[in-house]
């Protein structure tokens, strides 16, 4: 499949990115491109293994060719480091299509389920079907990442998809829709620009998934949205992430560790460490071990350093920048709103998604456990008395790299789950088939009526769990 024939960024195939909104003469800038792709779906042309593989390819053709593009996007954006970009985003993505690719076959397969006797000559299989024209919308803190991850399990699950980057993060968004639809099928995929205003009318119209990652509150207007179809839908909202620090931890260790984690992508990551639960003893062995980290990660003057990010945008630095004055600051406070520049800092105030870092104790000895309990007591007891999407003992969130193990929320912070096989199976209906055979008419006879004590007794033998071992 040529590169060059893809899908188009815009409301017409063909036309340049255009935004817009139903007005007063009723223009709907969405329609064509949906029914264009509504009529691919039908088509079937979707389906098969064959064509699945060559849109992953295209993927990760797209990837691979424009790794450079891709770098000074985040940069614009972001102020991402080569390393970050390569590591949270490229990379990550890249393992993902070759992943898919590596096992799409094996995924596509019926899964053969079990009979009980009277249905032991029938075949029992699920099969993974594709939805049909699925919804995918990103947000603006991991643009590429957060974006082809999903769209991967969209691809290789035989959907079409309509794709809507952030319009926050405008680099990443300008390479996502000029760049991407070259390199996969104009019939089957597209682009949508726009920003709240248009996204609320793209979700008028009826979809058959829709993959949200972004805030509660939005989540919320998308699965109210999704409601009025009856539309499925994967929501990977933002949430808490509290960590406990024992007091028999190394205060060095966990400062390194936490440090890395809560700046990595300047604090904009929804699974990062929020604050930490510590007795007063451990708090005053932390703060020391935290300064001495974060001049020895980013220098003497963080703001010059190659490997701090940057506050996304002004909305978001104003916002971050007004929590400085909310409490006491232990470690850093310095802002500089020209360079959306917010040093690490911690401090005593409720976390919101920037490089923020508070911090709280645990006065109760009993809130913390046994005193200089054993690492793996303490983890125990974390597990057993918390609920969670997800769950780190002695790191952080690197878990969301590993394709053997699915991303999702709990409650608050979402639905639904993704990476590796998940995203596949997110993606698919699987639909439960029974393949009886036309003939054996007297053996099926039990069931019908009319009923007597004898068929009951017989049928429950027959239906009950334990039935099938009898053979």
């Amino acid at each position: 499949m040529s590169k060059k024939g893809g899908g188009d960024a815009v409301k017409n195939p063909g036309a340049e990115p255009t935004l817009g909104y139903v007005g007063a003469q009723g223009i709907d800038p969405f329609q064509d491109t949906l029914r264009r792709l509504r009529e691919a779906f039908k088509s079937g042309r979707t389906r098969s293994a064959e064509f699945r593989a060559a849109q992953l390819q295209g993927l990760g053709r797209f990837l691979q060719e424009n790794k450079q593009l891709l770098q000074d996007a985040l940069a614009q954006d972001l102020h991402k480091s080569a390393f970050e970009a390569d590591v949270s985003e490229i990379i990550t993505t890249q393992n993902e299509v070759d992943y898919a690719l590596k096992n799409l076959q094996a995924w596509m397969k019926d899964e053969p389920g079990s009979t009980n006797l009277f249905m032991k000559l029938d075949s029992v299989f699920i099969r993974k079907e594709p939805f049909g024209l699925v919804l995918i919308i990103a947000p603006w803190n991991y643009p590429v990442n957060l974006v082809l991850v999903p769209l991967v399990g969209a691809l290789a699950a035989g959907n079409c998809v309509v794709l809507k980057p952030s319009e926050i993060s405008q680099g990443t968004e300008k390479v996502v829709a000029e760049v991407l639809p070259r390199y996969l099928d104009q019939s089957c995929f597209a682009v949508v620009l726009g920003g709240p205003q248009e996204t609320g009318q793209l979700l008028e119209h009826k979809f058959d998934y829709i993959f949200f990652t972004g805030s509660p509150r939005v989540g919320k207007i998308v699965m109210t949205a999704a409601a009025k179809h009856l539309t499925p839908v994967t929501l990977e909202l933002g949430g808490k992430n509290p960590c406990y620090v024992d007091d028999s931890c190394d205060p060095q260790t966990v400062a390194n560790r936490v440090a890395w984690f809560r700046y990595f992508n300047a604090g904009q990551t929804c699974v990062a460490p929020d604050y930490v639960l510590c007795s007063p003893e451990m708090q005053e062995r932390l703060l020391p071990a935290l300064q001495s980290t974060i001049t020895r990660f980013y220098g003497d003057d963080p703001q010059s350093s190659p490997n701090l990010g940057r506050i996304i945008n002004q909305k978001q630095f104003q916002r971050l920048r007004a929590l400085l004055g909310c409490g006491h600051v232990a470690i850093g406070g310095q802002s500089d709103e020209s360079d959306r520049y917010i040093a690490c800092t911690w401090t005593v105030q409720r976390f919101c998604m920037g490089k923020q870092r508070p911090r709280m104790e645990v006065r109760d000895r009993a809130e913390r456990g046994p005193d200089r309990a054993q690492r793996v007591a303490v983890v125990n007891q974390m597990l057993e008395r918390t609920s969670s999407g997800g769950f780190a003992g002695n790191d952080g969130f690197l878990y969301v790299s590993l394709l053997s193990v699915p991303l999702g929320g709990v409650g608050h912070s979402g639905m639904g789950r993704y990476h590796g096989k998940f995203t596949f199976d997110t993606f698919s209906h699987h639909r439960t088939c029974l393949l009886a055979p036309s003939g054996l008419e007297k053996l099926k006879e039990i069931r019908y009526p009319p009923y007597t004590d004898w068929n009951q007794q017989l049928l429950r033998w027959g239906m009950g769990p334990k039935s099938c071992t009898l053979l």
